[in-house]
């Protein structure tokens, strides 16, 4: 028994098939999936094509009350254009977040198929390799009576084609700012993939931070070096704040012959990588830039989280424990536990989250106040004579405007402004206040600052995984020739941001957020805000709204 079946991309063919039903149903179902993969090949090398002719596509999407949205996909990202009933065109901003090229300023440079290809452990198939098709959106959620332009972001991986070949590759991989946990795994599978995936043999790592480049001090890296690493903390190449100058830095990088860049940092540090990859760019330099956030506060916005902030509450958990542990132990005990969270408060609200010992958490975010009706004190005053004991959380950026500052208490060498300590003034305040209205009951404050311990140790399990995928995707696109980008997750997705809008970018905790309504319910903690604003005007209704009966009660007693 003979078949004739169409080719793709016409003419036919005469195959031999089984004589069985059962056969020739199984056979014809191969020659369809056949036929369907041989499609799909032909569609992604057209699609190829037109991007390198910058031929767009475009489609008419309808939207309600008769306007039109006409969206094309062109080589260097996505517009949308908008008509209304009237015929009125505007063209909205969003879309791709296009992610800047060497080829962008450098020309069209020659690529070559992805070494991976050739790799005995990896078996490229279909799918395998993303293309610039491959995008993530940067909100998943949405109110339909307000929808604005999309905004979507590259999607991270390996691509079909390099513009590096193994041999050209001179890397350097440089760690600035403070601690956090997982820096020494980011830096082994960095040095891991540029290995291992695409055979990089020359990768120097630079100590001592950004000033590092142009002092020479570095060392050779290799995946025998770092073998270890993810198993230890801090930052074994070693790290800093300042020693930032902007033409030494490029020159050691030029004179070095360095080709790949890869920084961690926090949101300093992004802000220094983004001036460092406009100044290769002005002296048309073949140099990527690629950074990995690092901020165990998670205060960098667009990226859902970055690298060691569980490993950083899973640790506030435990001193958060002990603290809870002392106050029961003592008659009218007050544990006070400080945890790291210079403008944002999210160490803190996750560990408040996940111990369940805490009475009330203070963020940068929320102001509070401590004495009067409605404070911090007469709350915790509360708490005790209802459960003989309390433990109060505090991140080291609230309450900065509650304790006075000299004019020697400035600015650190990164600029920021020197944080004073809220856990000592907070447990002084707390004493004297204590003295002053219960002279003869006992009471004594337990002060536990795990600030170092939770960022200087080596990372968890999830935090190992997270700085993998974090750290090869970066390789991946440096690889692939973007540059001025930061590899992250959003919504869950591994993808590629661009560097400018990461180094512009903050996260704090949204206090409107049903999260940080949830903080206030477990610990019936009130809004010390609106506390304050009651006690300015005299108005009680903010009272109904941020206090338990029983606390309505007696703050109301105390006021009469």
């Amino acid at each position: 028994m003979q078949i004739a079946l169409g080719a793709v991309g016409g003419g036919s063919r005469t195959i031999a098939a089984p004589s069985s039903l059962a056969g020739l149903r199984n056979y014809s179902l191969q020659n369809r999936k056949q036929q369907q993969q041989q499609q799909r090949l032909l569609q992604r090398k057209e699609e190829r094509n037109e991007r390198q002719q910058g031929i767009g596509r475009s489609s008419w999407r309808k939207r309600r009350r008769g306007f039109l949205t006409m969206t094309e996909s062109m080589s260097e990202g996505v517009r949308q254009m908008t008509v209304s009933p009237s015929g009125k065109q505007w063209v909205e901003k969003g879309g791709l977040q296009a992610i800047p090229r060497l080829d962008d300023y450098l020309g069209p440079l020659p690529r070559i198929s992805n070494p991976m290809i050739n790799n005995k452990f990896f078996k490229p198939a279909e799918g395998f390799f993303v293309t610039d098709y491959d995008v993530c959106s940067q909100f998943v959620a949405f109110d339909t009576r307000h929808l604005g332009t999309p905004v979507y972001f590259l999607r991270a991986g390996p691509r079909e084609s390099v513009v590096f070949k193994p041999h050209e590759v001179k890397a350097a991989i440089v760690t600035c700012g403070g601690l956090c946990p997982g820096i020494n795994t980011v830096i082994r599978e960095l040095v891991m993939g540029l290995s291992d995936l695409y055979d990089v043999q020359s990768i120097d790592g630079i100590k001592a931070g950004y000033r590092g480049f142009y002092s020479g001090d570095k060392m050779k890296l290799n995946r025998h070096v770092v073998d270890d690493w993810h198993r230890k903390g801090g930052s074994v190449l070693g790290t800093s704040r300042g020693g930032f100058d902007l033409e030494k830095i490029v020159d050691g990088i030029e004179e070095a012959g360095y080709n790949q860049l890869y920084v961690i940092g926090g949101d300093g540090t992004m802000r220094g990588a983004s001036m460092i990859s406009e100044e290769i760019t002005k002296r048309n330099l073949k140099i990527t830039m690629t950074a990995i956030p690092k901020t165990v506060d998670n205060d960098i916005g667009i990226i859902d989280k970055s690298f060691g902030l569980d490993t950083a509450v899973e640790k506030a958990q435990a001193a958060i424990s002990a603290g809870h542990v002392e106050a029961q132990s003592t008659p009218n005990g007050v544990g006070v536990v400080k945890l790291m969270g210079r403008n944002a408060g999210h160490i803190a609200l996750r560990a408040t989250l996940s111990s369940r010992d805490v009475d009330c958490c203070l963020i940068p975010e929320v102001p509070f106040f401590t004495e009067g009706p409605g404070g911090l004190f007469e709350f915790l005053d509360g708490r005790i004579s209802e459960n003989g004991h309390c433990v109060v959380v505090v991140a080291e950026g609230a309450g900065q405007d509650l304790i006075p500052r000299t004019a020697e208490q400035g600015f650190d060498d990164s600029g920021n402004l020197q944080l004073l300590d809220i856990g000592q003034w907070l447990v002084a305040e707390l004493k004297k206040w204590w003295k002053k209205h219960n002279p003869d009951k006992l009471f004594a404050v337990k002060y536990i600052d795990p600030t170092y311990m939770v960022r200087a140790v080596p990372s968890n399990a999830a935090d190992t995984f997270f700085c993998t995928l974090l750290a090869q995707s970066a390789v991946h696109g440096a690889m692939a020739g973007y540059t001025s980008f930061v590899a992250g997750t959003v919504n869950g997705v591994y993808c590629y941001i661009p560097l400018d809008q990461i180094s512009q970018s903050t996260h704090k905790v949204d206090i409107h957020n049903h999260i940080w309504a949830w903080v206030r319910s477990i610990n019936s903690q009130p809004d010390f805000k609106a506390c304050e604003n009651r006690n300015s005007n005299g108005s009680a209704s903010d009272m109904d709204l941020n206090f338990t009966p029983k606390e309505k009660a007696a703050a109301a007693e105390k006021s009469d």
